[in-house]
């Protein structure tokens, strides 16, 4: 549930841009991180118009905020417009993503669907809720868009969620799947895209400070203990902290997969192998010789 707030309180919905040299370093970084992956998965052409899920967390107002700039500078013409589920949870101030919208003049719509009731209702005592009000969430904007005639969704989805999703795959689900940067939707109608694929998430947290923007803390999920996520995530932050080059290692064996060298039957036809093996038929005669020359240095030893 979220703690009640008032109207406004404590929020800028139009702060001035920061002038500092670090806010224009990161600035940069981020832009350029954000470039490569859109053109690395040709995440947004001509004539897109993208609708970016904004939850009111940093990581979507990063989002949005870099796309928008990138519409301003890009060589292609697309649309933005940004789409808020709300999910009608208790004390949700309803009031904080409508008023930054408008007064940043930023095209938006306000999804109203009850999926709390529900996620508490379907949700097994003692279980989080992250897996049904995902889904139920993901099916309430996957239709919106196509309402809207969005031709791509864009998540807030960072380097560290597709990792971390990574781990809990192979920790929990015995399988080795992430979150890819572009993806067509299970039912094959909306295709899904992570911009921020490559952006770390310690630079969103300074991006989103330097911005001051009006975050709404998500504490649905986030007031459970024990969440595998969660833990997941403090493994990964450790590491980063001991080891700083090993989750760009990480994040790099996920773009160069070795289908064959692992054991996937599906993946991979281990079966044609003997069928591939080509054969170098050597003269008899020099093979002769050489087995003669082995004999001779097995018997010496």
């Amino acid at each position: 549930m979220y703690a009640p707030v008032e109207s406004n309180q404590g929020f800028n919905f139009k702060p001035e841009l920061p002038t500092s040299s670090a806010y224009y370093r990161l600035l940069k970084k981020l832009r350029r991180q954000v470039g490569h992956a859109i053109r690395d998965y040709n995440m947004i052409e001509d004539g897109d118009k993208v609708m970016v899920c904004v939850s009111g967390g940093k990581d979507s107002y990063t989002l949005l905020d870099i796309l928008l700039q990138f519409k301003r500078i890009a060589p292609i013409n697309f649309d933005i417009v940004a789409v808020n589920l709300d999910q009608k949870q208790p004390g949700f101030p309803e009031d904080v993503l409508p008023r930054y919208m408008e007064e940043n003049k930023i095209p938006y719509y306000i999804l109203e669907k009850d999926t709390y009731t529900i996620t508490k209702r379907l949700t097994p005592e003692g279980k989080t809720y992250c897996a049904v009000c995902s889904r139920l969430r993901r099916g309430s904007l996957y239709g919106f868009a196509q309402e809207i005639g969005a031709t791509k969704v864009a998540l807030g989805h960072h380097r560290d969620d597709i990792m971390a999703t990574f781990f809990l795959n192979l920790f929990h689900g015995g399988s080795l799947k992430a979150m890819p940067p572009k993806l067509l939707s299970s039912d094959k109608k909306n295709i899904l895209i992570r911009p921020l694929a490559y952006v770390e998430e310690k630079d969103i947290i300074k991006y989103a400070e330097l911005r001051q923007f009006p975050i709404i803390p998500c504490n649905l999920c986030g007031s459970q203990e024990n969440l595998q996520r969660a833990i997941i995530n403090d493994m990964l932050r450790e590491w980063d902290k001991q080891h700083p080059k090993r989750l760009h290692s990480i994040f790099g064996a996920l773009q160069n997969v070795s289908p064959s060298q692992l054991a996937d039957r599906d993946l991979f036809d281990f079966e044609a192998l003997d069928g591939q093996r080509e054969f170098d038929m050597k003269d008899p005669e020099e093979m002769k010789n050489r087995l003669d020359v082995v004999n001779l240095s097995f018997a010496a030893e």
